[in-house]
């Protein structure tokens, strides 16, 4: 199959190879600790600081898309993944590790919602599905890259990673200039983000959107201590990360394209309950086996969840700024994120699992109960379905 005569598998690529070089760095934190010595604090920092600056070029960046920027900010962001990668192999001291892990924050940041932004505009009839695909190449990426990153570390020491993501970014972007990126292009007109927020739907997708990334921060900061406390060998443990991801890749196009028929709300109310239910037993179960059972529920639950999010957001939006309220929908994500694995470490260590994920499915709850709140369908949301068919 010709990407340049199917261009949507070229924007799922994109994606994918950014989403690699996302996750890797927290493959990787332990190294830097024996490698330069940084302390815990430090490494937290290197952690989260690209969740921070990916929050700022959502929300700052991704307006541009809407006035006819769209290309410039995938091949922008591509390159700029780029240099940050690069840099990451030439640093050596806490500023310039921070320092690349923010040109590659920003570069994600910009890059997603413009992606977004492509393919609901040019097959919005399959809307559901295209943005499944989407979810489910974001999961393998994000899957890849911790493993892609282990296995180099072993064969060249701590910077061989970098370098190689680094390459494959500046490779993904000189294929991106012959990529086809044209888009609707908009009328040109500066419109302010946070009005977008005064939309019931949007109202209601940001709660969603902050209940499924707050466990999905619970499970990336947390989920290697509990297999681990549980008895788990490491090899079961990159197996578990195999089993909880394989149900999102493959059910996800299915799940978007369901939650486009029978509508995103009640598709949202159900993942996120069982989402929810799956965090209360993480804490209680003692069993590995039955740990990973959960997980793949769990999975199965996010599948749904998160097509149907995109969805509640692309619905709700103007048409005339679908890739700002993407950005603003992905920056609530990021925020979420980059607090919730700064804090979940800590509060497992003092006050155990239970403590931990009941906290978390309290606070999963509230936010689900406030998106339901939120979520009455409104004439607005009525036109902005007619208008995607």
């Amino acid at each position: 199959m010709s990407l340049r005569k199917h261009p949507l598998l070229g924007y799922f690529l994109i994606t994918s190879v950014l989403n690699i070089g996302y996750g890797s760095i927290f493959t990787l934190l332990a190294e830097f600790r024996s490698e330069f010595g940084f302390s815990e604090g430090q490494l937290g920092l290197v952690a989260s600081v690209g969740f921070f600056a990916g929050f700022v070029s959502q929300v700052a960046l991704a307006p541009l898309a809407d006035r006819g920027h769209t290309a410039l900010l995938v091949k922008g962001g591509v390159f700029v993944a780029a240099l940050g990668m690069f840099g990451m192999v030439a640093s050596s001291t806490i500023l310039t590790f921070v320092l690349s892990r923010i040109l590659f924050g920003l570069a994600t940041g910009a890059t997603t919602p413009a992606i977004r932004r492509l393919i609901i505009t040019r097959a919005p009839e399959n809307l559901g599905e295209n943005l499944g695909r989407l979810t489910a190449f974001e999961i393998a990426g994000f899957v890849v890259g911790p493993i892609l990153a282990s296995v180099l570390f072993q064969i060249g020491g701590l910077m061989l990673p970098f370098l190689v993501m680094g390459i494959l970014n500046l490779l993904l972007f000189l294929w991106v200039l012959r990529l086809d990126l044209s888009t609707d292009p908009g009328d040109g007109v500066k419109r302010a983000t946070l009005p977008l927020l005064r939309i019931r739907g949007i109202q209601s997708a940001l709660f969603a959107g902050a209940a499924f990334y707050l466990a999905i921060a619970y499970f990336e900061a947390t989920w290697s201590l509990l297999l681990t406390d549980l008895g788990a060998e490491t090899w079961m443990i990159g197996f578990s990360l195999s089993v909880f991801v394989l149900p999102l890749v493959v059910i996800a196009p299915k799940a978007g394209r369901l939650a486009q028929r029978v509508g995103h709300q009640p598709i949202i109310v159900w993942s996120i309950s069982a989402a929810t239910a799956c965090t209360v037993l993480y804490g209680w179960v003692a069993s590995v086996w039955g740990v990973m059972l959960l997980s793949l529920v769990h999975a199965i639950a996010d599948a749904f969840t998160m097509p149907a999010n995109q969805i509640a957001v692309a619905l709700s939006s103007p048409r005339e700024q679908i890739a700002t309220a993407q950005g603003l929908f992905s920056a609530t994500g990021t925020l979420v994120g980059g607090t919730v694995a700064f804090l979940s470490g800590w509060l497992y260590e003092t006050q155990g699992p239970r403590t931990t994920y009941n906290l978390c499915a309290a606070a999963m709850l509230v936010f689900l109960a406030l998106s339901i709140w939120r979520g009455t369908r409104t004439r607005d949301q009525d036109s902005a379905m007619a208008s995607y068919g």
